[in-house]
């Protein structure tokens, strides 16, 4: 199997109910290990060029308040096939969809507050991880 990259934040509804280590606990039980690791307050800025392509979404403007209504931990993760295995991990966006034991499941409050965020693609995961880190902040 192949060693991947992927990128993961742990969002502002989970970091204000001090989540983070619950949720890299789980992370890290998956099999995925954290190479790099920042808690940010992501700008409007930021925000707003992160989730870009939802920018014509009617939830754009929601997410972009959510993102930076606090602050969030922005994460590589690298193991075996690691885009699907967080994503397997995360659980459906609405977390009343996801499946029992998933991240989202436990802990998200909304399908806006969704505790995490993890790249969909290893395409999408190179581009996000460059967007909050530069090559020498991984350690892996």
């Amino acid at each position: 199997m192949a060693i991947e990259r992927t990128f993961s934040i742990i969002k502002p509804d989970a970091t204000r109910r001090n989540l983070t280590g619950a949720i890299c606990d789980r992370l890290e039980k998956a099999g995925l290990r954290i190479v790099a690791q920042r808690r940010i307050q992501m700008t409007q800025a930021q925000a707003e060029t992160f989730y870009g392509v939802h920018k014509e979404r009617p939830f754009f403007g929601e997410l972009v308040s959510t993102m930076t209504s606090g602050p969030v931990v922005v994460q590589v993760l690298e193991g075996e096939n690691a885009v699907l295995k967080n994503r397997e991990v995360m659980g459906a966006t609405n977390p009343a969809q996801a499946a029992d034991g998933t991240i989202r499941k436990d802990f998200a409050v909304s399908i806006g507050e969704n505790s995490v965020h993890g790249s969909d693609s290893i395409e999408n995961a190179q581009i996000e991880i460059a967007y909050f880190f530069a090559g020498a902040d991984i350690a892996g």
